[in-house]
């Protein structure tokens, strides 16, 4: 894994060897922390790190950098989702200055969802950098002290481990790894990926990644999402771009006296799948509005309690 050391506990495990585990918190669409607080408690003993998202599907929420503040006080290392959606240039390193000086020590950068996607499709974008440009920024605020702009930053540089995400099931899929390529070159230090459901893809994308030696130069944590439902595996399958959710997993759930535990036993499955193939090293769990799910399943896949 390239780049400097960091304070980050996440980057400490991953560099120690040690497979991670992180999951998921969405803040609410309100402003309490009650919700979050207690997913972080839920938490807390079997991830190692959790994604906090900005204003997912472009839908107003309780901000990133404030849920990630209520991570940290509840003992949960933050990894704080910053998309280029809302903010420009200089919002966003406002607001990663702002982010560690309040102890956040992990950043994912994303582009975001569009907003004609959310609760406000009449709003103005920005995506005054994109994603690529995002990661850049961080690791030149970082290694080189310098603002975007070129200015210095005179001491107390935000020092972030840097993360992006891939997804290995978009098209075209030869470009996949090639956009891989560039944010890891742009700075990306760990890598967290699009659900994966078909393996078999997951695969091939996988042996692109260490033909290029791409796995020895960012972590890569491989995306997993519990499945509900067989109406929220048709959805995915339908609905969602850049997924591919196979037949014989929805027909597997159609046939099971009970679809949400097969839909469990789906996830444990994967995830001991995932943690045989090379260059995996670690999992994200996306479990959707379902999160007192993930102590079960880590249980089941043989990743027990971090404590």
């Amino acid at each position: 894994m390239s780049g400097p050391t960091t304070e980050s506990k996440l980057e400490k495990l991953l560099r120690e060897g040690k497979f991670v585990v992180t999951a998921e918190i969405g803040p609410p669409k309100h402003a309490s922390a009650e919700g979050i607080r207690r997913h972080a408690a839920l938490l807390k003993d079997w991830v190692d790190a959790v994604n906090i998202t900005d204003n997912q599907t472009a839908i107003v929420r309780l901000s990133s950098l404030a849920a990630g503040v209520h991570c940290l006080q509840m003992g949960v290392e933050p990894i704080l989702q910053m998309t280029v959606r809302d903010r420009n240039r200089i919002a966003l390193q406002s607001d990663l200055l702002g982010a560690y000086s309040l102890g956040i020590r992990n950043v994912l950068c994303l582009s975001g969802d569009h907003q004609s996607f959310g609760n406000h499709p009449t709003a103005r974008n920005v995506f005054d950098i994109d994603s690529i440009q995002l990661i850049a920024m961080v690791k030149k605020m970082r290694d080189e002290k310098q603002f975007l702009c070129g200015e210095e930053i005179k001491e107390h540089e935000p020092r972030f481990f840097i993360g992006a995400v891939a997804n290995p099931f978009a098209d075209p899929f030869e470009f996949r790894v090639l956009r891989l390529e560039k944010k890891i070159n742009a700075g990306a230090q760990f890598i967290q990926t699009q659900c994966i459901f078909d393996l078999e893809r997951f695969d091939r994308w996988m042996a692109m990644v260490r033909e290029r030696g791409l796995h020895k130069r960012a972590a890569i944590l491989a995306g997993v999402t519990p499945l509900k439902s067989v109406g929220a595996a048709r959805y995915m399958q339908q609905a969602v771009s850049g997924m591919i959710v196979p037949d014989d997993l929805i027909a597997r759930l159609k046939k099971a006296a009970d679809a949400k535990a097969e839909g469990v036993e789906i996830c444990v499955e994967q995830i001991k799948y995932l943690r045989t193939v090379e260059g995996v090293a670690g999992i994200h769990i996306m479990a959707v509005m379902w999160e007192e799910i993930v102590p079960t399943i880590l249980e089941k896949a043989g990743l027990r309690s971090r404590t």
